[in-house]
């Protein structure tokens, strides 16, 4: 079954949410695993694709922008609202609606900033997720 983990930032300014994506899906590659990144808007998805090019210096993150029915050889992908084709390792939804395809993952990852409005937003998945049984961990950052 799915495990469920919640990151939830004190910083509640949308680059330190940018920054700490960039970093989680750093750790996940290094770990072995391949991950998709299922942004709230085609504007972030962008926004994070030219990060991940820079957000430390020295760093490199594998990635690129998902198209539909090319699962790509990439251990990172990026997307918005479009199901990804191939592995179902690692979902990190930055989305404020959980994805249809969520359950395909072994691991799901929410991250919880910005506005009341967006952890407000992260409240109802938390409770969709519990009220289905799913193994959910909250880490507050």
């Amino acid at each position: 079954m799915t495990e469920i983990d919640f990151y939830v930032l004190k910083d509640k300014a949308s680059q330190a949410g940018m920054q700490f994506t960039c970093r989680l899906a750093e750790k996940i590659f290094k770990e072995g695993h391949e991950v998709y990144i299922n942004t709230a808007s085609e504007q972030q998805l962008r926004q994070l694709d030219d990060l991940m090019w820079s957000f430390r210096q020295g760093s490199f993150l594998p990635h690129a922008v998902y198209i539909s029915n090319d699962p790509g050889t990439t251990p990172i992908l990026l997307g918005h609202a479009t199901e990804p084709d191939g592995p179902s390792d690692v979902l990190v939804n930055l989305a404020e609606d959980i994805p249809a395809f969520f359950s395909r993952f072994s691991r799901v990852t929410e991250l919880v900033s910005g506005d009341q409005t967006q952890r407000d937003a992260a409240r109802t998945r938390y409770k969709f997720y519990k009220d289905r049984g799913y193994t959910v961990r909250s880490h507050q950052l």
